[in-house]
């Protein structure tokens, strides 16, 4: 592409980024991208605090902050990354059923539901069909032209349509999903799409043929059936676990090897924020006490590249919106790191080491 040449020529990754300009402050267009994310503004489900929905735009603004400069991949912005518009539309169909759902909840704790408030459900679990459905085909638009894709949250209901997608691409893959809990409820609250069931609706893709959870404190017994029952289909690394073996003197680097070992040579990321200790996302929808730190939960992308295997495509979801720009900027520098070791990972021979050059600032801040 003689265009992106000349952008790439012309663009210093040291600058500041420009007022309005993309995610991480890059130039590209969709067409010159390697990487394309599709922002979902969707909070519809969520069974504690709002604020999801306004992530994408949040993490945007944030990304302008983040350094360009990579540590195992220096000219990692030159592979070109670029986010779609947030769609106005699905935000006006989020506030519109989240309103409703949110009558439908209150109506859900007393035990009794009445016919008005089976009309919303089954109302909204259209809407989240929509979604899904939406997600999907913009997927596919941008997988059937040889990009990579990744979806920024809103909750964790909305990547479900790109693992469709890529259901339909690949004969096979893995799931890897940080998470502080399993999201292997069945339609729970009656949500055919909720947050709490993407990973079972996930699952029933046939090409998914396992999932790895990691960081997981928070389940239901019947989630906990599903795994034991899975036939090794679904492994759990959950925080007890993590934790106590971390207290017995293991390292990071041996545990994270074992989970690595458990999936296949394609892997999807599914990053839910929650997934790290909330004092990296104090204001996402359902936080719980322990978790990974940031350092734990890049190493472990690390060394899925580092093992030779192959992301395919990968979401970031759950990123709350507070007083401050905190949740957000983890976020954007969560999935900054997503983007660069999916792009690592699809080099020829990816052999990932340090820059021996110093780390160059951005000077204006």
């Amino acid at each position: 592409m003689i265009n992106k040449d000349k952008k790439i020529a012309a663009f210093n990754p040291d600058d500041v980024a420009l007022a309005g300009s993309n995610i991480f402050g890059l130039p590209f267009t969709a067409e010159e991208s390697e990487i394309i994310l599709i922002p979902v503004p969707w909070e519809v489900t969520v069974s504690y605090s709002v604020g999801t929905a306004q992530a994408p735009e949040a993490i945007l603004k944030a990304s302008h902050q983040v350094d360009l400069f990579h540590l195992f991949h220096e000219s990692v912005w030159k592979q070109g990354i670029y986010m779609e518009p947030v769609s106005e539309e699905l935000k006006d169909i989020n506030r519109a059923m989240r309103s409703k759902a949110e009558k439908y909840l209150a109506e859900l704790v007393t035990g009794k539901l009445g016919k008005k408030a089976r009309a919303w459900l089954e109302e909204i679990n259209a809407a989240c069909h929509y979604m899904n459905d939406w997600v999907r085909q913009r997927a596919m638009h941008h997988l059937n032209q040889g990009r990579l894709v990744g979806v920024v949250g809103g909750d964790h209901s909305t990547p479900l349509g790109l693992i469709q997608a890529l259901s339909q691409v690949h004969s096979a893959f893995s799931i890897l999903q940080v998470d502080a809990h399993c999201d292997l409820r069945q339609a729970y609250e009656g949500f055919m799409y909720s947050h709490a069931s993407v990973m079972f609706n996930a699952v029933q893709l046939r090409p998914v043929t396992n999932l790895v959870q990691v960081g997981v404190r928070d389940l239901c017994a019947a989630e906990y059936d599903f795994i034991e029952k899975s036939g090794n289909r679904v492994a759990c690394f959950h925080n007890e676990y993590l934790s106590t073996e971390k207290f017995s003197g293991r390292s990071w680097k041996s545990l994270v090897d074992t989970i690595v070992s458990h999936l296949g040579e394609a892997v999807y990321i599914s990053f839910d924020i929650d997934g790290l200790e909330p004092s990296y996302c104090p204001h996402t929808g359902t936080p719980v006490p322990g978790g990974l730190t940031y350092n734990e939960a890049v190493y472990l992308i690390r060394r899925v590249v580092e093992s030779g295997r192959k992301i395919i495509g990968f979401d970031l979801n759950e990123v709350g919106v507070g007083p401050t720009e905190w949740d957000a900027n983890v976020g954007a520098r969560v999935l900054f790191e997503l983007c660069a070791w999916t792009g690592i990972s699809r080099q020829k021979n990816p052999s990932p080491q340090v820059s021996k050059r110093k780390r160059n600032r951005k000077t204006s801040q």
